[in-house]
């Protein structure tokens, strides 16, 4: 039995920690050059705001990186790395074996046993470790984009009780049949079939929009 536990950080990009985020490039080791470029980039930054010909006063900006910005997906992923590296550790000294994939703001944390109360069980110790982390941060979990999903070789009626969360704070995981990460798509079984038939669906469709626009200018 494999449990997959999906998290989305709510308010990652602009909730960035300045004084934070320069520590982080300290402990990296990073040349006194670039720890100099950072802190003059991030530390010190203001804003003002413009509607029509009205302005606003001057804002002082002590978090946040730009979306979109040429650094910002590197000043991200540093930033994330440190709480998951504190992360690795607790489930290590704690002895809960799950494992840990990011992808930007998206964490995906695996559990793996024979039995589904115990993947559940690891899941819920996870999720009590990274919230606590998360808030430390000054970063949130967005539970309107929260999943579970269960791997199962058996061939018998598969029917699991969904992930309370609520005692935590969190909300009640109800599972689903086809699980979508990053553009694949996953069944229980790990057969693919619903994935092959949606991209074969797609593909057919633009074949099909391309015929109509053959005669076309």
């Amino acid at each position: 039995m494999t449990s997959t536990l999906v998290v989305d950080i709510a308010q990652f990009f602009p909730s960035l920690n300045h004084y934070l985020l320069l520590l982080i490039l300290r402990k990296a080791g990073c040349n006194s050059k670039v720890k100099q470029f950072f802190s003059n980039y991030l530390v010190g930054r203001k804003t003002w705001y413009c509607w029509n010909n009205i302005y606003s006063q001057f804002f002082n900006i002590n978090i946040g990186v730009r979306q979109g910005s040429a650094l910002f997906s590197i000043l991200s992923a540093l930033y994330i790395s440190l709480v998951f590296y504190i992360l690795e550790n607790c489930l290590k000294n704690l002895k809960i074996p799950v494992s840990i994939l990011s992808f930007v703001d998206n964490g995906l944390f695996v559990a793996q046993s024979k039995y589904l109360m115990i993947s559940n069980s690891f899941l819920f110790c996870n999720y009590n470790i990274i919230s606590s982390l998360l808030e430390k941060f000054s970063l949130i979990l967005e539970h309107g984009k929260m999943e579970v999903f269960h791997f199962s070789r058996s061939h018998e009626a598969f029917n699991p009780p969904p992930l309370n969360l609520s005692a935590l704070g969190g909300p009640l995981l109800r599972l689903k049949n086809i699980w979508r990460y990053l553009s694949f798509i996953f069944d229980r079984k790990l057969l693919f079939c619903q994935h092959i038939n949606f991209y074969t669906n797609k593909a057919i469709l633009t074949v099909k929009c391309i015929k109509i626009l053959r005669n076309s200018t």
